[in-house]
């Protein structure tokens, strides 16, 4: 994605990185169900910027593939 990260919004790795301490937390059985509620809602959030990210990455890939292709498929001008 081409959004200028914002405070708000953690980039993939710390998104990535965060989502895994909370599965680490909720694993480990020793986090009162209030607070796994809670992990839980964030891993939920976590993992959906994930997915923004990698979505925004293969827009990206997708668009340069098919301007390849087009550039490719243009005929030479001598």
């Amino acid at each position: 994605m081409s959004e200028p990260r914002t405070s708000d919004r953690p980039s993939y790795e710390q998104a990535k990185a965060e989502l895994g301490e909370v599965v680490q937390k909720l694993e480990s059985g020793r986090v009162p169900l209030a607070e796994s509620m809670a992990l839980w809602e964030r891993g939920e959030e976590l993992a959906r910027i994930c997915q923004e990210w990698l979505d925004g990455a293969k827009a990206k890939v997708e668009a340069a593939r098919r301007q390849a292709q087009a550039g490719s498929e243009a005929p030479d001008q001598e």
